[in-house]
């Protein structure tokens, strides 16, 4: 039997979200009427909303890379800037056939990279049990596996000097900045993937030393970073032995800093 449709009307949700402060209302309201399964579910995601949930664990999946990847509550939500990490790993290497996604909350980096790339072997990482059990949903359909720990220690042996894209979304806000970020983000998403140190790259430079050692000759390490940042993280890139090269969206709201392994 095919699930009801809800009945409610359209210009009512836009008007509780408008209410409740949610600029895009309209787009909001569509997707909330799109996704519910009858009116009672309607009616409980809208309320869910205007209490402050963020949109996408109120729906239960986030658009990414053109995909639809599942969120849970206390995990990660992918943002669409991230996107353009992804682009520039799929440029850097579009015939990868090794893929870690470190980091990795939904798995949706993963999950985005394995889509464009039939066939590569990916691997998912987090220290955080939330985001392993809902990565591993996300990368299933691409035969990925997720390891839970922290950062290479999660990752089996056997992928040292092997990996031809390392796509690591480390956290990367600076520990005085937590308290300024959105409401959506700091009272929702877990403080392990917003908080980067002191001056937010604390774990970046953790990566960046490893990065050599599991990297295949050639292959890459992707980490986003702010503008600000990036100096700094090409710093850290050079002493660790990688070749470093930045990377910036055009609307100038994606910043990517790339290491390269050198051939051997």
């Amino acid at each position: 039997m095919p699930t009801p449709s809800p009945s409610v009307p359209f210009s009512s949700v836009v008007a509780r979200l408008r209410a409740a402060g949610c600029v895009f209302a309209e787009d909001e309201a569509r997707l909330i009427l799109d996704t519910a399964r009858g009116d009672d579910e309607a009616a409980a995601m809208v309320e869910r909303r205007v209490a402050g949930l963020p949109l996408e664990l109120v729906l239960g999946w986030a658009e990414f890379h053109g995909l639809r990847v599942t969120v849970e509550p206390g995990v990660f939500v992918p943002r669409r800037r991230t996107e353009f990490l992804v682009d520039q790993a799929l440029a850097q290497l579009p015939h990868a056939s090794v893929v870690v996604d470190l980091c990795c909350g939904s798995g949706a980096v993963g999950a985005a990279l394995a889509a464009a790339l039939p066939g590569v072997e990916l691997h998912a990482a987090d220290i955080d049990p939330a985001a392993v059990r809902c990565a591993g949903g996300n990368v299933a359909a691409y035969g990925g596996q997720v390891h839970r720990g922290d950062l290479f220690a999660a990752l089996p042996d056997r992928l040292r000097g092997r990996v031809d894209i390392l796509a690591a979304n480390v956290p990367y806000v600076p520990t005085a900045e937590v308290g300024l970020l959105p409401a959506e983000a700091r009272d929702h998403e877990p403080l392990t993937a917003l908080d980067g140190g002191t001056d937010g790259l604390d774990v970046l430079r953790r990566v960046a030393a490893q990065a050599p050692h599991w990297l295949a000759p050639g292959g890459c390490l992707l980490v986003e970073t702010s503008e600000h940042q990036a100096p700094t993280a090409v710093e850290a890139f050079t002493r660790a032995g990688l070749v470093p090269r930045r990377a910036v969206a055009e609307e100038g709201y994606a910043h990517v800093v790339i290491g390269t392994r050198a051939q051997a």
